[in-house]
């Protein structure tokens, strides 16, 4: 996970007037100036090194909750679905990568950030669209902060649901009391600074993930039952959930953004046999296999982590969960990581930049974030409904609207195709995104009330 503000000069640079020369006001293109040639990254990675974290931060509890997913859908309707969602995420990522490649192009800079990308989209886009640049960056920023901050959530929520079945063998306690107990830990882990420190963590969780997989699929497979006994698709008013746990498993914007921009060979991440239509292909493989089979097993009693429906007093279902357990537990790390760096790089860090005091202050801000998120996680420890709510909440907006609003923006007004075509394309993006986000929003919201009573 690398930093949203990492190229802080190039951020302070573009928040002015545009590199490029102008002639009566008209941006002028240096159509020789390759943004991919001029990147100077310290430690850029190979195309299989990048293909591996790929695949590697999509492993998380997204796939854990895709048989809940598919019972909100239907086997045959999930199958489907996931697939086509899968579509739309990767073009909608190629979308994002494409349009900050012409940004650069155009503003001769080789690398940009997704909210400087958006904020310099606005100001060169339709007249109606270009009030908005001023805002752009701080609802970039807000929209990736409540993302990650929901991702936090979801993973108290999933370690504490966890270690609770293991230890209701023993002692039944209120999932709510092991959120308690988490939570000096987990202040412990954000005081953290350096990525490099977590980052052998980061590799312990990812193979610990990898093997807590194959056990589960030793579950999964374990005397199956008939496919007739599944619904082919479910009720229709479900199907906001699927959508939004869907979009939370697949959707890894921040992540895709971080890794173009880190490899020795950028131009190898987009076309049709790049690293990121490879990765996606497996990753929505993996997603489709998981929910179907999960859901085959499992049926109306999928739970939000396929964790949770494994026997209790078994002692290899009871590894499985302390090895999820220690896993996600490391990661919250790692996701935390990006919230603070945007509120306290971004928007604090000049306050205090004369303070004596200004390590204690960033330390009580991971502090504060932290608490945040248990408190969240207290109030609703729904599992399932915090992955719906999340990934409908924040990745219809990250994920597919804001991709073809900046696509429209960067090609206005002459280059959208035959009839205006891309600009058609788009605003149909830009609605589903947008019911995507109302409609998955109020469904988990409602869901997440009905759940109290």
């Amino acid at each position: 996970m690398s930093s949203p503000r990492k190229d802080t000069n190039v951020d302070m640079q573009l928040l002015g007037k545009p590199s490029s020369p102008s002639r009566n006001g008209e941006m002028i293109v240096d159509e020789n100036y390759d943004p991919h040639l001029h990147r100077n990254r310290p430690h850029p990675t190979t195309n299989f090194e990048t293909l591996v974290h790929l695949l590697k931060g999509s492993l998380g509890t997204g796939i854990l909750a895709m048989p809940q997913a598919f019972y909100n859908s239907g086997y045959l309707s999930g199958v489907i679905n996931t697939i086509l969602i899968g579509i739309l995420c990767t073009y909608c990522l190629h979308v994002l990568v494409q349009a900050q490649y012409v940004l650069c192009k155009r503003h001769r800079v080789p690398i940009l950030t997704y909210p400087i990308s958006m904020k310099m989209a606005l100001e060169e886009g339709p007249q109606c669209l270009r009030p908005f640049s001023r805002y752009a960056i701080v609802i970039v920023d807000g929209f990736m902060i409540v993302y990650q901050l929901g991702i936090c959530c979801v993973y108290i929520v999933f370690v504490a649901t966890n270690i609770k079945q293991l230890v209701d063998v023993y002692l039944t306690l209120d999932v709510k009391i092991h959120c308690l107990i988490l939570l000096v830990p987990l202040i412990g882990i954000n005081m953290i600074r350096n990525l490099k420190i977590l980052a052998p963590f980061s590799s312990l969780a990812n193979v610990i993930t990898f093997v807590g997989i194959g056990m589960i699929l030793y579950y999964i497979l374990d005397d199956l039952p008939p496919l007739s006994e599944r619904e082919a698709f479910a009720d229709i008013g479900k199907f906001p959930l699927f959508f939004g746990t869907t979009l939370f498993a697949l959707e890894a914007v921040g992540v895709i953004i971080a890794l173009e921009n880190n490899m020795a060979t950028p131009k190898s991440f987009g076309g049709p046999c790049g690293v990121l239509n490879v990765g996606m292909i497996v990753i929505v493989a993996l997603y489709a296999g998981m929910g179907f089979l999960g859901y085959l097993k499992y049926g109306a009693e999928s739970l939000g982590s396929i964790t949770l429906n494994l026997p209790e007093n078994e002692i290899l279902s009871q590894s499985i969960r302390v090895l999820f357990a220690i896993a996600i537990f490391i990661s919250y790390g790692l996701q935390c990581y990006v919230p603070v760096d945007i509120i306290w790089n971004v928007y604090l860090v000049d306050r205090y930049k004369d303070s004596n005091k200004k390590l204690v202050y960033e330390m009580l801000v991971r502090i504060v974030v932290v608490i945040v998120t248990f408190l969240l996680a207290v109030a609703i420890p729904r599992l399932g409904l915090f992955i719906s709510l999340f990934g409908a909440l924040c990745l219809s907006a990250l994920g597919i609207a804001f991709p073809a609003i900046m696509e429209i923006c960067v090609l206005w007004p002459d280059k959208l195709g035959p009839g205006k075509l891309i600009l058609w394309k788009d605003i149909i993006l830009i609605l589903f995104g947008i019911i995507g986000l109302v409609a998955g929003t109020y469904t988990s919201v409602r869901d997440i009330v009905y759940s109290f009573q």
